[in-house]
């Protein structure tokens, strides 16, 4: 997300407020007025400072994969953009519209963990672990800023593209809280940075971080799979694609694209958004416009909310393929090292 230079200018009053509004209540919650829950069940927090785009989705799927093996693992998320209010466990039949495309796409891909969505986190965590007994651990996704519950272990998740040391409180800036917040960050994950990323880059990314004596700083990148199709087909391969999706930082999936691809189009749509008939029509058009030789592509994301019985149409009669990304921590050591370091804090805790 962009903001344009007229609105930062006439924001920066708005922007001042907004952030002595944030420290003041930081504040109570650090003398104790406002009272932050702890849980005695582990709690891994996934958050960043910025309005999205910064890859939260696909790190609790990462987060997911390291424990699920080894740990009953659940997450709770607020279910941004779902038509629903309160507490939603998420079952075989449930959909993006009661709980969110971004939990639709984690209880799509992960079938067997607990999932439940609700706005108050203290709530809604004694009622999944009511739905789900077996639970050792919960991941809280985009909880960062939900201090009434205080998680057992808080990541932040900072882009490389433009860090919260190199952005403001909006409006000047895309940050929904001030960049020293950050300090509440047990580690700091950099995410979307080039594969190539060498150690002089990351020294001088950890100069602007600033990060202090208890945080741990990582480095991660997206592994891009092959596409397939939406029934979980072969993709014929095709040169040329044309993309669409909600996502609020599409950029790196465009670069993965054009270094993959003879040609690529793409339309892009609001972060979260609602496929109407409208929409679809104009993605249907382009590809119609295009040509045959063209492979329609979306993300998981996007996908979760398409996913219902009265877009089956064109779901068939385009052929579409879903581009589907996993995190990757930069270098084997720091991958390991971030797993030992969430292993041991959920061994520790669990009872």
């Amino acid at each position: 997300m962009k903001i344009p230079k007229l609105i930062q200018l006439i924001g920066t009053p708005f922007s001042i407020i907004y952030q002595v509004i944030l420290r003041f209540r930081n504040f109570m919650f650090t003398i104790g007025l406002l009272k932050e829950t702890q849980f005695d069940i582990p709690t891994i927090s996934v958050g960043n400072l910025a309005f999205g785009g910064t890859g939260k989705t696909p790190h609790i799927e990462y987060l997911i994969r390291m424990l699920q093996d080894e740990h009953a693992t659940a997450v709770l998320s607020r279910g941004y953009k779902r038509k629903t209010k309160g507490y939603v466990f998420a079952d075989e039949n449930c959909k993006a519209e009661s709980i969110g495309d971004e939990p639709m796409q984690l209880k799509s891909k992960f079938p067997n963990i607990a999932l439940a969505v609700c706005e108050d986190r203290v709530l809604g965590l004694p009622q999944l672990l009511h739905d789900a007994p077996e639970t050792s651990v919960i991941l809280l996704d985009d909880c960062y800023q939900h201090r009434f519950l205080k998680p057992g272990l808080n990541i932040l998740l900072t882009a490389y593209n433009k860090s919260y040391a190199d952005d403001f409180l909006f409006p000047m800036g895309t940050l929904r809280e001030y960049a020293a917040a950050a300090k509440r960050a047990d580690i700091i994950v950099v995410t979307k940075c080039p594969r190539s990323l060498d150690q002089e880059t990351q020294n001088n990314c950890l100069l602007k971080l600033k990060p202090l004596p208890h945080q741990t700083v990582y480095f991660s990148t997206f592994k891009y799979a092959h596409p397939i199709l939406y029934n979980g087909q072969t993709v014929t391969p095709k040169s040329k694609v044309l993309l669409f999706a909600g996502i609020a930082n599409i950029e790196p999936a465009i670069e993965h694209l054009k270094n993959n691809y003879k040609e690529v189009e793409f339309i892009h749509f609001n972060d979260h958004q609602a496929y109407s008939k409208k929409a679809l029509a104009k993605i249907s058009e382009q590809l119609s416009k295009l040509g045959n030789d063209w492979q329609l592509l979306t993300t998981e994301k996007d996908f979760a909310k398409l996913n219902i019985s009265e877009n089956n149409d064109f779901l068939r009669s385009n052929q579409l393929a879903l581009l589907s990304i996993e995190v990757e921590m930069i270098g084997t050591e720091n991958h390991l090292k971030f797993k030992q370091q969430i292993l041991d804090y959920v061994r520790k805790h669990v009872s």
